[in-house]
């Protein structure tokens, strides 16, 4: 195979959302498998919705997302001459006209479109030879007769009637190509030899096909992949609601955790769920990509974060977390502390959201206690086991993990209490809530002169007076 080179062609009228970047992805890995080249292209024509705003919205999530690109980014809007010199090809050749009538508006359209008909050019303009002027647009010469079709690399053999397609405006008055003219140029002349991108782009695949034809120029392979839908069925996209791939970052989600889980989506290997990275690039390809719609569902996107949680080194996870902190009144923290404290976290949060509030305590006073809490396990009646467990905390040689379960293992013992009614007024005393991470644990992290201080602080919460 000779190389490949697949692209993504975002718009900036939004940030990248989530059908946008499955679509990055699938061409990233493609290109990635067969050691080709991966571009980006920025299509802003649309110069009424474009924002500088978006375009660097879009490339900072494509750096979080690791889809890193060979070539570009392309501007359209720098490529006016080009577009320009392409147009005056098809003028030359007859495959193009000017046209100087009004373009059809929304009105006209949506009447078409109820009397069951699709909206079409009329074609007054085709034959009448009108010269170039400060009002003119061209337009395809589009054939009347004939079947334009393709073998798409996921969907199969497609085909359309020409007689139903009409002549696509090429270049608007104001001298900006339109989308179905600009992208074909800009493949032919970027070499790209996959086109992968949603399936809601069949339609405009025919009438790029005859632009390629008058241009006498191979088209690319074109592989039209399912749509994302939501949970209502209805397509996923940043018009109807879907989140950017920034939102999720700051959501707490990891990469790779999206990486993975928009990799899966829509493509399979085997029965296998979790995938490196460096395993999607060696297995993806278009052959296991499916042809039915994929269904986008949370609970698996946490799934997977909650395992790439665990599984992350604690230095690593450390340094993901601290930005989460400062939500919690936690800034600049130590990282080797931090580096302890994570993994105790990990395995009990599915975001770094998640993560980074259970990790408060760790670093702030634990006080104001959970009502409830406080309400059951720090009474006075709790008094005189947090009093005998600060007493043997406070002479214990070595407050490691195993001899502080020895601790409390001979005290449940000698008091003949359950190990739950020991812990509990403790766990609540160094945490503030009844649910936490290993109480041994959080004792040898917390250190013991931490651990002291915050019991005789609960002592005086439950027993006012009687520290």
């Amino acid at each position: 195979m000779s190389e490949v080179r697949t692209r993504f062609s975002p718009s900036p009228t939004g940030a990248l959302h989530l059908g946008g970047a499955h679509t990055a992805l699938f061409n990233w890995l493609i290109a990635r498998h067969y050691q080709g080249t991966f571009l980006l292209r920025i299509e802003d024509t649309d110069q009424e919705r474009s924002q500088e705003k978006f375009v660097a919205e879009i490339l900072e999530a494509m750096t979080w997302l690791g889809l890193d690109w060979d070539e570009g980014p392309y501007r359209q809007m720098e490529r006016l001459p080009i577009y320009q010199d392409y147009i005056n090809r098809l003028l030359a050749s007859g495959a193009a006209y000017n046209c100087n009538c009004p373009p059809q508006d929304a009105k006209a359209r949506q009447a078409a479109l109820a009397r069951g008909e699709k909206p079409k050019y009329h074609g007054h303009c085709r034959e009448i030879n009108l010269p170039a002027g400060p009002e003119t647009a061209v337009r395809f010469k589009t054939h009347h007769t004939g079947v334009t079709h393709w073998d798409d690399q996921i969907k199969g053999p497609i085909a359309f009637d020409n007689q139903e397609l009409d002549d696509l405006v090429l270049q608007r008055a104001d001298g900006n190509p339109t989308y179905n003219f600009a992208v074909v140029v800009d493949d032919i002349t970027m070499a790209v030899t996959h086109v992968i991108r949603g399936e809601d782009h069949i339609p405009n695949t025919p009438r790029q096909l005859l632009i390629y034809e008058a241009l006498k120029v191979t088209p690319p392979f074109f592989a039209h992949m399912p749509l994302m839908l939501g949970k209502d069925r209805a397509k996923l996209s940043k018009r109807h609601g879907a989140l950017s791939a920034l939102a999720y970052r700051d959501q707490g989600f990891l990469p790779q955790s999206l990486v993975n889980y928009l990799a899966r989506l829509g493509w399979s290997h085997g029965d296998q769920e979790i995938f490196s990275r460096e395993e999607l690039v060696k297995y993806f390809t278009l052959n296991h990509v499916t042809k039915s719609p994929g269904v986008y569902d949370e609970e698996k996107l946490l799934w997977l974060n909650s395992h790439y949680l665990k599984e992350m080194p604690a230095p690593e996870l450390a340094r993901e977390l601290t930005p989460f902190l400062a939500a919690q009144g936690i800034t600049d923290p130590d990282q080797a502390y931090l580096t302890r404290v994570a993994p105790t976290l990990s395995a009990r949060c599915k975001t770094l959201v998640e993560m980074a509030a259970a990790a408060r305590f760790y670093f702030l006073d634990p006080r104001p206690y959970e009502v409830k809490a406080a309400e059951k396990f720090l009474t006075p009646a709790a008094v005189p086991t947090l009093r005998e467990i600060a007493a043997r905390l406070a002479i214990l040689p070595d407050p490691s993990e195993e001899a502080l379960n020895r601790l409390f293992s001979d005290l449940a013992q000698t008091t003949e209490q359950k190990m739950a009614s020991l812990a509990q007024p403790v766990r609540v005393a160094l945490t503030g809530k009844t649910a936490s991470p290993g109480l041994y644990e959080i004792i040898h992290i917390l250190g013991r002169e931490e651990a002291l201080r915050r019991i005789s602080r609960a002592i005086e919460f439950a027993e006012p007076g009687t520290a």
